[in-house]
């Protein structure tokens, strides 16, 4: 039996936790001050908190303890550089929260060392969206301070698995915000989840589920909750990705013989089988432009990463370091393809530069799989083990970052990073 939930129902059970490990050396010290609460009673959520978090799980960030700022300035006025200097930090960010029907978010980043404003701004919603409204602010911040888009306003989706000994383990789809807070379960099942996917625009996800006993690949709205069920061929149905203008999604079917490549039109729902080999087929997944897709193949004798071009229909071998090289994704520069690289017999997750082909093994855990690369490109999301436990962890791709998100309970699996989402 399978309940799908609609979107805003809260379960705590599978709720994230961070937990970094390792960040860049040396690095930039922010001082992100409690922001001013303009308004009656307490506030409904301490942004800065939020904001400060965001930062010291990019690794590049060291903010300041708020026990040792010697000052809470909530405007320019307000701000002596030299008390920020005495404690070495090198930006500062102050804000102001402010409600009348909405939420409004007021900020300014300051350069301490040059003693001079870097840019102010604003963000609005809500009351009820404070978190991602501190996260909005997060990455005006990330991207103003190293030139690269933030993707704190992100989403995530994974599966977590309660165990049930003697009986059947319980499977819930979960989507949350980038940092693991604010759990929502989708999707509630005594039979295995698989494989979520996300919609270019982020306003559906696919999976696969075995409710109907057999895998068959769904789809669903995240704000109605509505599912309809896309396949159910006798056989295997997996691996759904949708291509990059959101007309169509690649899969994998076995129902003509062998695993292989379809694509699936969603306008009609008519189905081209692109691959046709004796070996398997599996793991698609798109390139930005749309032209061609990788996927994972043993036609070689071991898993190896391959592209096919839609166009002329031919077939090119990526990968050739090791024997096994499975689960590509994808990043928007269309260079880096993140990957499940087998090394002495251990599962590491490995960046391949498409321009270089140089492989880089970002990981050095011993069961690493599924990875899903952050929409920024900066950030790699995968699934690993930690004391027999299945949880989720990152790393940068230049390895130099890494944090975990354990579960409170239970163990967590499969994730997918979502797309930038619209405002």
């Amino acid at each position: 039996m399978s309940i799908a939930l609609a979107y805003g129902a809260l379960d705590a059970r599978a709720d994230l936790t961070i937990e970094i490990t390792q960040g860049v050396d040396n690095p930039t010290a922010i001082a992100v001050v409690p922001f001013a609460w303009q308004g009656g009673g307490a506030a409904p959520l301490d942004v800065a908190e939020v904001i400060d978090g965001d930062l010291t799980r990019s690794g590049q960030f060291a903010p300041v303890g708020r026990a040792d700022m010697l000052s809470r300035p909530s405007t320019e006025a307000e701000v002596f550089y030299r008390d920020w200097r005495a404690i070495d930090t090198e930006y500062l960010l102050i804000g102001r929260v402010s409600v009348t029907d909405r939420m409004r978010i007021d900020y300014e980043l300051f350069d301490v060392l040059r003693q001079t404003p870097v840019f102010e701004g604003f963000e609005s919603g809500p009351i009820d969206e404070a978190r991602l409204l501190g996260h909005r602010v997060a990455d005006a911040v990330y991207e103003k301070l190293t030139g690269i888009r933030g993707a704190f306003a992100t989403k995530l989706l994974y599966v977590s698995v309660t165990r049930v000994p003697g009986g059947k383990d319980y499977y819930r789809l979960t989507l949350a915000d980038s940092d693991g807070a604010r759990p929502v379960v989708l999707l509630e099942s005594r039979e295995p989840i698989l494989a979520p996917a996300w919609s270019p625009d982020g306003r559906q996800i696919a999976y696969v589920s075995f409710e109907s006993s057999r895998p068959a690949i769904y789809r669903q709205d995240l704000a109605t909750g509505q599912r309809e069920q896309l396949t159910n061929f006798r056989g295997l149905n997996s691996s759904p990705a949708w291509s990059p203008d959101g007309n169509t999604m690649a899969m994998v079917l076995s129902k003509d013989g062998n695993p292989d490549i379809y694509l699936m039109n969603m306008a009609d729902r008519q189905l081209t089988r692109i691959t046709k080999h004796y070996a398997i087929d599996t793991e698609p997944a798109w390139m930005p432009d749309g032209r061609s897709l990788l996927f994972t193949s043993d036609r070689g004798g071991k898993p190896q990463i391959y592209r096919y071009d839609l166009r002329s229909g031919a077939t090119d071998r990526l990968t050739f370091e090791g024997n096994y090289n499975a689960r590509a994704r994808v990043a928007q520069d269309g260079r880096n393809v993140v990957l499940v690289h087998q090394q002495e017999g251990k599962f590491h997750i490995a960046l391949l530069d498409l321009v270089t082909n140089r492989l880089h093994i970002l990981t050095s855990t011993e069961l690493d799989e599924s990875p899903s690369i952050a929409p920024n490109g900066s950030m790699v999301l995968y699934a690993t083990k930690q004391a027999d436990r299945g949880i989720l962890a990152a790393v940068s791709v230049d390895g130099g970052v890494k944090f975990r998100l354990p579960a409170r309970e239970g163990d967590v699996r499969e994730p997918a990073w979502s797309p930038y989402l619209a405002r």
